[in-house]
């Protein structure tokens, strides 16, 4: 599905249903070096079960054009403007990594058109280290590899969201490298890394938030260990915000290294208002 955010040509995956205005609606937001492709059986699924999905590739990112956001809070923005252009009044946000600061801000920001805040392989605050920051601009396949390494708990999850037995880790450098290619004017892995680095109001957008939270974190997750999430968890207990956790014994990228598992957390804690 093709929209028009701020101007420019938005790519947006609706898992191979078309857009229902009457179904309730639920927005993927993927992280640094990602495109809508790592939500492939969460989306696929939801859009087979009553839901409209939208699996978005940021601006600047593979299909979408636009500006790629330098900040969180640029692309929590394009969230909001998003929903505007699919004409969406209300929807729940699901964001990994990255993705779950921008699916955070936007919350916050949106207050009840948000339904249901998913945060996946969350942290806050989200430090990259300086080594992976220098890498991302000077020698990108080297940050890659280095990302790659300690995003994965295995080499060929069985099963995986691709099937079992696929070779993660090799799919995952592969989606970096086009991902990083798909935009000449920028590098998205660095710019990415910065605006995680910087982002400093995820507190003040957890007691801002009107929705029930779900984290679904990673219990080797290297990049995002659970205890980087502590913040954020403490923060939604102390402002009273309805919160679920979820914990799998896999890394960082826990859409294809536990698919099913993902995928059934998110859709249990959105079931209460799906329609079938």
């Amino acid at each position: 599905m093709q929209l028009t955010v701020n101007g420019a040509p938005t790519y947006c995956y609706t898992g191979g249903k078309p857009f229902d205005p009457a179904l309730p609606t639920v927005v993927f937001v993927h992280g640094v070096l990602n495109d809508h492709s790592v939500w492939i059986l969460q989306s696929r699924y939801l859009a087979h079960h009553g839901w409209n999905v939208l699996a978005v590739d940021l601006p600047g990112h593979c299909k979408s054009a636009g500006e790629a956001p330098a900040s969180v809070e640029a692309a929590a923005d394009f969230v909001a403007a998003l929903l505007d252009a699919a004409g969406v009044q209300r929807a729940a946000l699901v964001g990994h990594s990255w993705g779950s600061l921008i699916a955070l801000e936007a919350a916050a920001r949106l207050k009840e058109r948000v339904s249901h805040l998913v945060l996946v392989g969350t942290a806050y605050p989200m430090k990259v280290s300086p080594v992976l920051i220098e890498a991302a601009l000077h020698e990108p396949m080297k940050a890659l590899t280095m990302v790659n390494v300690f995003s994965r708990s295995t080499l060929a999850a069985s099963p995986s969201a691709l099937g079992p037995g696929t070779w993660v880790y090799g799919t995952s450098m592969a989606l970096g490298r086009r991902v990083l290619a798909s935009n000449t004017a920028v590098n998205l892995f660095h710019r990415g890394f910065v605006a995680c680095d910087t982002y400093a109001h995820g507190e003040e957008a957890m007691a801002q938030i009107t929705c029930p939270v779900l984290f679904v974190l990673g219990a080797v997750d290297q990049m995002t260990p659970p205890k980087a999430a502590q913040t954020l968890i403490q923060a939604a207990r102390a402002h009273g915000k309805s919160l679920e956790r979820v914990d799998l014994p896999v890394g960082h990228h826990q859409m294809t290294e536990a698919g099913d598992a993902t995928l059934f957390a998110i859709r249990d804690f959105l079931r209460p208002t799906a329609t079938a």
